[in-house]
């Protein structure tokens, strides 16, 4: 006669989808592109209405340096939800 053995698997380890590091390289990239957006803030004028001054709006940290620190935030970002976690 035969007896019938169950097989008892393990259990599953239930896992999150992302590690603790992917976490942190993604709060460090939303660092980064928070300085990058208070980079490209001010230029204000304290009379707007009748003065505007193109020098301090269209400068290189607001047109060229914050748009690159937002970018480079956002590849962080990316990179970490893409890390493979071990």
């Amino acid at each position: 006669m035969k007896t019938n053995k169950k097989i008892v698997s393990p259990e599953k380890e239930e896992r999150m989808a992302l590690s603790k590091s992917n976490y942190i390289a993604m709060l460090i990239g939303f660092g980064i592109i928070l300085i990058g957006f208070v980079l490209m803030s001010g230029g204000g004028s304290p009379d707007p209405e009748n003065v505007f001054t193109g020098e301090e709006l269209f400068s290189f940290r607001r047109i060229t340096l914050a748009p690159i620190i937002v970018l480079a935030g956002f590849t962080f970002v990316g990179y970490g939800i893409m890390k493979r976690s071990n």
